[in-house]
């Protein structure tokens, strides 16, 4: 029943979703998508839909691009994700939904929502700083997964009370950072799995936090002047065949290599942002 609820839920969230970008989008004469949007959502999304994520690499392309104002970063990238999040998350939890332990699924998620939408209009300084260290961060998470540090997670469907409160307390935490522009994949997995919890696992309650708080998110970043509409759109289109074709065609990929280079993109994104909170410098896209 609960799992049936989520994804009538997950539904509704996607129809209103479409409804308000696209609302927004007309209103400013920014319907059209760009082009460099939807590639970025065809390969960000297909390796975030292999665990790896789509935040860091996402913001090292904005970055290396010089696509958008810093400051816009946090609204396109939960705006502009979204939809194709919620791809995902009805796929994992069809496909293992039924294992997980229904309250630590639901907990975490509604914490994961009620952290969310406390950054919209943030400093910008505040955004690049808290960002970057974030990237430095998970340019780490990678480095370990390549190292073979991360941990190997264990075989339950649901932890203790105990270690309950301490998921749902830690994601309520993750949720505010998702608002900044950090993923949650990687810290949610490592958490998870250090918990005991097997890991397969985790995908649904990492995908269906997100699914569900950005969209929550968006209604206030389309309100605002901080989202690039073009870059949203282009993103959305391209992300949902992204998410089916490595849900449904890729069974295995090595995945070594691509952290690595992950690695690199993303600390040299980082440094940027860093340089950019620490100078007195424009906050306006190269022309």
């Amino acid at each position: 029943m609960a799992l049936t609820t989520l994804l009538v839920l997950l539904g509704l969230f996607a129809v209103g979703l479409i409804t308000l970008v696209f609302q927004a989008a007309l209103a400013r004469g920014q319907a059209k998508p760009s082009g460099e949007g939807l590639l970025i959502g065809l390969v960000t999304d297909f390796f975030d839909t292999l665990g790896i994520g789509n935040f860091a690499p996402t913001t090292a392309w904005f970055k290396f691009r010089k696509l958008l104002p810093d400051s816009h970063i946090p609204g396109t990238l939960n705006v502009g994700h979204a939809l194709p999040v919620i791809v995902q998350s009805a796929i994992f939890l069809v496909l293992l939904g039924v294992e997980v332990d229904t309250t630590l699924l639901i907990g975490c998620v509604l914490a994961a929502v009620m952290g969310a939408n406390l950054v919209v209009n943030a400093p910008v300084r505040s955004v690049q700083l808290i960002v970057g260290v974030a990237l430095i961060i998970a340019a780490g998470l990678f480095a370990a997964s390549n190292l073979g540090l991360m941990p190997a997670g264990g075989t339950a469907s649901g932890l203790p009370l105990p270690l309950l409160i301490l998921a749902i307390g830690v994601h309520f935490v993750l949720g505010i950072l998702m608002a900044f522009g950090i993923g949650l994949y990687a810290p949610s997995l490592i958490l998870l799995s250090l918990l005991g919890l097997d890991p397969r696992l985790a995908f649904p309650i990492m995908t269906s936090c997100c699914a569900f708080l950005m969209p929550v998110s968006a209604i206030k970043f389309t309100a605002s002047e901080r989202i690039s509409f073009p870059l949203v759109i282009g993103i959305m289109i391209g992300g949902i065949p992204a998410v089916l074709l490595a849900a449904y065609v890729v069974k295995e990929l090595p995945m070594v290599w691509l952290r690595w280079g992950v690695v690199v993109v993303v600390l040299y994104a980082s440094a940027l942002l860093i340089r950019s909170a620490l100078t007195k410098t424009s906050d306006q896209p190269a022309p």
